[in-house]
């Protein structure tokens, strides 16, 4: 009878500690957002934690400059996170044809967000998906209330108005009509070219059709933006030509100019620095009526390491991650980054309510150049800076650039050959 009783309870004991390890898990991240340290430490990790009180999750941001160069050491030595948040794209794709994402096409959770959503964490052909998307970044135009106001300036909604609007406050001489310089180049293209060029090709239609060479970069689609980027030269102030990134951010939230090209990554910021109400507006479509199109670009996801010891708990996190509680709580905390999900998030952020209402109002595209095109050499996203600035100071015609960004990508890109 003792040993009978022994053996029952070295059995409830094991029985006990194997229901512990299988419970308890410690999860680290890997991410190069440096800056949301304390949103996770102090709202995103104690929300799970709650809810998965065996799983213990620890946030390690590495320099946002140093993040892929970190992150692949770690892999390649078999020490990194278990879950890794993922840039769009090449560099994830890279990870995941490298075997150190894992495919997770089979996770239920990712019924809740879009093609275009899920596009930049896919193989090519989409068969694969392999990080969950976390949040987008939407351009358009953020301009100074008070300066419109004063001026008795409408809000834009054509191209017509949106140049009546800046040769009015040109004309005024109160403020610079428009706060973005050239100096740093991918200012041009990204607020620039990307803002307002899917109203021209259409969005997703022409970026995959661009794609798969049934569109050129010779096309008038792609053309005319550039058209209409030279004429933005006569807004942007003295000097535009050597204005920094930080120097046209500092003229807007400065109140010294009317309108910023912008990102919606800049609302937090222009948040804490500018002393007068802002307001935004979607890039202006060419006449009244006309479908808009807006650049809603997938920015941030997160994947599981394919070598990570806690797979389950992983992937119950990134469940958690695809939820709406997730991206209420992360749409707050950092306005300007805009959650994925199909399901609508309540912001509380006015200037963020703004952009990211286009969304019931426009269709959703992502940067042109992002996909596919910018693997070879030349390379297409960083001749793209090079023409849009060239555009906006008359260096070259719309046409040769045209030309010139077409013959590079037939150079290596074999649907364009």
């Amino acid at each position: 009878m003792k040993h009978t009783y022994l053996k029952m309870a070295l059995l409830s004991t094991a029985l006990v500690a194997t229901g512990a390890q299988a419970q308890d898990a410690a999860l680290t991240i890997e991410s190069w957002r440096n800056d949301d340290l304390a949103l996770w430490q102090d709202k995103i990790i104690p929300a799970f934690e709650a809810k998965h009180p065996g799983i213990k999750v620890q946030f390690t941001p590495t320099a946002p400059a140093d993040y892929n160069a970190v992150l692949n050491s770690k892999l390649d030595a078999g020490s990194a996170g278990d879950l890794i948040t993922c840039r769009p794209f090449d560099a994830s794709l890279a990870l995941y044809q490298a075997g150190h994402l894992t495919d997770l096409s089979d996770l239920d959770a990712m019924s809740n967000f879009s093609d275009v959503a899920k596009a930049a964490w896919q193989t090519d052909d989409g068969a694969a998906t392999f990080c969950v998307p976390m949040a987008s970044v939407i351009h358009g135009f953020i301009y100074n209330k008070d300066a419109f106001a004063e001026l008795g300036i409408e809000v834009p909604v054509t191209e017509e108005e949106f140049f009546a609007a800046l040769e009015k406050i040109k004309e005024d001489g109160s403020y610079i009509p428009m706060a973005m310089g050239t100096n740093d180049q991918w200012e041009a293209a990204t607020m620039g070219y990307n803002n307002i060029g899917p109203n021209y090709w259409k969005g997703e239609e022409g970026r995959l059709a661009l794609i798969r060479g049934e569109q050129k970069l010779t096309d008038p689609q792609w053309v005319e933006p550039y058209a209409t980027l030279s004429k933005w030269a006569p807004y942007l102030g003295d000097g535009y030509e050597a204005q920094t990134y930080p120097d046209s951010q500092n003229l807007f939230t400065l109140g010294r100019a009317a309108i910023y090209p912008a990102g919606s990554w800049e609302i937090s910021g222009f948040n804490a620095q500018a002393e007068f109400e802002m307001g935004a507006f979607k890039p202006p479509v060419k006449a009244a009526g006309d479908t808009c199109y807006i650049s809603d670009h997938t920015d941030v996801g997160i994947g599981m390491n394919a070598a990570s010891a806690n797979p389950e708990a992983a992937r119950a996190f990134l469940s958690w991650v695809a939820s709406p509680e997730f991206a209420e709580i992360f749409g707050n905390a950092l306005p300007g980054f805009f959650p994925l999900s199909d399901t609508p998030v309540e912001l509380s952020d006015p200037l963020a309510k703004e952009f990211v209402g286009w969304r019931n109002d426009c269709e959703r595209s992502i940067r042109s150049t992002y996909q596919i095109l910018s693997r070879g050499t030349p390379n297409l996203e960083n001749d793209t800076w090079g023409a849009s600035v060239a555009a906006i100071k008359g260096t070259s015609t719309p046409e040769e650039l045209g030309v010139k960004l077409q013959a590079g990508l037939d150079s290596w890109y074999k649907p364009q050959n």
